[in-house]
């Protein structure tokens, strides 16, 4: 049907809210994701807040709606988005981040400051779409009864949103300068609703109750409806957050990933709401199976590759689709729009909220994903009659995925050494027998979603690759795990799938660093240069970033060593000697070890100044980037800690960064010098004692501060990137140092 200049005001003012809505998301999130780790409970946070505050704005579209009538919620809308702007412009206070976050960890405070920063403004904007699509039935317009199609249009313009921000605004813009356009934006976006209201008010003066759908008894919306509205928005919403933690543990924590499922979400709702949602319906019950079935090998063989991304985001895709298209078709006449809106923004609450808060407080591992897939499959498709059909119907369908998991099971039980290759290969069997078999049943929706359940299930009680696991542990930073590696007589300690240290049980090894921290690697080297330095009455080190405190191999008697971690579970393995004794060995030398918890970057800010001799970053070796850490004002900091001559150290070990001109960049503007080794030629009887690949950067003022370095060898001058930005805590562009190939293959051929 055509669209009229009232469509088009009332869609042009929907998808402005709406993008508007998601642009301030990842803008927000980059303000707050370094000062809290960098970790994607803290994007979780985050996506509970942005649904807590769309069911807020629903119910307050709702109950407005049927208790004001439209004048009175134009006048009062109308009233609190001209009060919101004197909020404007965002500004998130982050020099007055705790340090340290206390019992309840992150989340509360992260939450808290949220809501002072930006729940007026973002609180208004989410109730802006319903609002408008309410006011659209009392307008007259021929397309009145019908307002769905501005849901497309809400979509449409977060997706816009989304998009636009890691391709141009990010790259383009400092944070102030986007707080600010986002400032101007809301205004436009008031006067854009205001103007909706005018017309609808101009055409029905008297009218104080919608004229359009009046709600009848057979309209009236029951609560098993109400329940299927809520489980059917809830579960594409926690595998939203689950399929993210997922990706962004591999990958940097940056908002270009961050926000790719977020979009494939909101592609989901566009497409089932749209007019061509029945035929996407087909498409998405054609390849679900088939997605759902190798999803559920690659989870229960614990395959973790970068590579495997797009097959978890089709599949999320197909599967939120199918939740969403029955969410469309299910959707009630214009009379009970709102609460459909507010039953879909709990369910998204009630996703979130599981994923961020319940998931980490009950289970020790990843739990959810694999929970999600799960319910996906139960409710994506209906069985007509299953459940009136008896007990006998129902336990036959209980046949095929309980053979499943006990035969899953007894492959798994064969294997004797959990990492060997005949074990993998038992797994690997295992869980391609019961993907066929999920085939087989795709016919019987039942049967195939508890076969699939089945198969998750029975690998995720296999054994870890790797080893055996002697320790878990989760919180908001993520899953850490101790793994005891039988063939190599190893501890290893884990983040996700990023190895964040290990020794040796051999007492001869057990006092040598390891992984990207052996004496011939770039690190060693420059402790042996820095020695003479280093052996000074009471001379000081510190080291961002903890692990298993493996660095401590290189603390002498008198020294004084500080270690700056953020996670107060690695600072808890790292202390227990029962794993790793790094530590304690070191202070049985003679060196003082303090361990200090929280911000490093707000710590640090507390030391003395003109105290450290060296100064250690070591918080880049895993995957998610703490920008703020290597921003000016960071490196400011760092140089005013450091005694006359002292030396700042990178690890730049990373395996999608590549931030080595980056490093040149930030020398160049504090004015320092800077070398880099690249140390990734790692030889095999290397690899079997332990060494890992590694590439380090080293800044001082001088030369002459880097003894032994500046002219030898492996040291070199970083590559210089011509026309690149210097990262400050206003501005950073993670993407910009993207590489989606092997960094040790690219490197290697340097």
């Amino acid at each position: 049907m055509k669209s009229t200049p009232v469509g088009w005001l009332f869609g042009i003012a929907t998808l402005a809210a709406s993008a508007l809505l998601f642009a301030v998301q990842p803008m927000i999130g980059k303000m707050l994701l370094p000062h809290f780790g960098g970790t994607p409970g803290v994007w979780n946070t985050c996506m509970v807040f942005f649904q807590a505050m769309l069911l807020a704005g629903y119910a307050y579209a709702h109950l407005t709606t049927s208790r004001l009538g439209f004048r009175g919620q134009a006048v009062v809308h109308g009233t609190l988005a001209a009060a919101a702007l004197l909020v404007l412009p965002i500004v998130v206070p982050v020099d007055r981040l705790p340090s340290d976050f206390g019992a309840l960890g992150p989340a509360p405070r992260l939450f808290g400051l949220l809501v002072a920063a930006a729940g007026a403004p973002f609180f208004l904007i989410a109730a802006t779409a319903p609002l408008l699509q309410r006011w659209f039935t009392l307008s007259g317009d021929r397309r009145a009864h019908d307002p769905y199609f501005l849901y497309a249009a809400s979509n449409t313009g977060n997706l816009l949103a989304l998009a636009a921000y890691p391709l141009f605004i990010e790259p383009l813009s400092t944070l102030g300068w986007q707080s600010r356009a986002w400032a101007w934006g809301f205004a436009v976006s008031a006067v854009l609703t205001i103007s909706c209201a005018v017309v609808v008010w101009a055409r029905s003066p008297r009218v104080e109750t919608p004229p359009v759908d009046p709600v009848e008894d057979s309209d009236r919306v029951g609560w098993a409806t109400l329940f299927d509205w809520i489980v059917l928005a809830a579960i594409p919403s926690s595998w939203l957050l689950a399929v993210t933690t997922y990706a962004t543990t591999d990958l940097a924590s940056m908002p270009l990933l961050w926000t790719i499922p977020l979009g494939v979400y909101l592609a989901t709702y566009i497409l089932a709401f749209g007019a061509s949602g029945t035929r996407w319906k087909r498409g998405a019950e054609a390849v679900f199976p088939w997605l759902a079935a190798i999803l559920a090998l690659v989870l229960s063989a614990g395959f973790v590759n970068a590579y495997w991304v797009p097959l978890h985001a089709l599949a999320f895709f197909a599967g939120a689709l199918l939740c969403h298209q029955r969410l469309a078709e299910s959707r009630p006449p214009a009379g009970r729009l709102t609460l459909f809106y507010l039953a879909i923004a709990l369910g998204g609450v009630l996703g979130s909220l599981f994923n961020a808060i319940v998931a980490p407080l009950l289970f020790d591992r990843m739990i959810e994903y694999p929970l999600a897939v799960f319910l996906t499959c139960l409710a994506a498709f209906r069985e007509p009659g299953l459940w009136a059909a008896g007990f006998r119907r129902i336990a036959r369908e209980l046949i095929a995925p309980a053979a499943v998991f006990g035969l899953m099971l007894i492959l798994i039980a064969g294997r004797n050494v959990s990492d060997s290759p005949v074990g993998v290969l038992a797994l690997m069997l295992a869980s391609g027998l019961g993907v066929l078999v999920v085939w087989k049943t795709r016919g019987r929706p039942l049967r195939f979603a508890l076969t699939i359940g089945a198969v998750l299930l029975a690998g995720g009680v296999a054994p870890e690759p790797g080893g055996e696991v002697i320790h878990r542990s989760r919180n908001f930073f993520g899953t850490l795990r101790v793994l005891y590696d039988r063939r190599a007589e190893v501890y290893r300690l884990i983040h996700g799938s990023t190895l964040h240290g290990q020794q040796s049980l051999e007492s001869s090894r057990r006092a040598e660093p390891s992984t990207y921290f052996t004496r011939s690697g770039p690190i060693g080297g420059l402790f042996e240069s820095l020695d003479p330095a280093l052996r000074r009455a009471g001379s000081r080190v510190a080291i961002v970033g903890l692990g298993t405190g493996t660095l401590a191999c290189y603390a002498q008697p008198g020294q004084s060593w500080t270690f700056y971690e953020i996670d107060d579970a690695v600072v808890r393995i790292a202390e227990d000697s029962r794993y790793f004794s790094y530590l304690a060995d070191a202070r049985k030398r003679g060196a003082t070890v303090e361990i200090v918890e929280g911000d490093a970057r707000l710590r640090l800010g507390a030391a003395p100044d003109g105290g450290y001799r060296l100064i250690v970053l070591d918080a880049f070796s895993s995957d998610a980037v703490p920008v703020h850490l290597l921003s000016r004002e960071a490196i400011a900091l760092y140089r005013r800690k450091l005694a006359p001559g002292g030396v700042l150290a990178f690890n730049l070990s990373n395996r999608y960064l590549d931030l080595d001109p980056l490093m040149d960049r930030q020398a160049r503007d504090a004015g320092l010098v800077c070398r880099i080794r690249y140390d990734v030629d790692v030889s095999p009887e290397e690899k079997q004692a332990g060494k890992l690949p590694s590439i380090w950067a080293v800044m001082a003022d001088r030369d002459a501060d880097l003894p032994g370095l500046v002219d030898a060898p492996p040291w070199q001058l970083p590559r210089h990137r011509p026309g690149s930005i210097a990262w400050t805590d206003d501005y950073s562009n993670l993407g910009s140092y993207l590489v989606f190939r092997s960094r040790w293959a690219r490197d290697r051929a340097r």
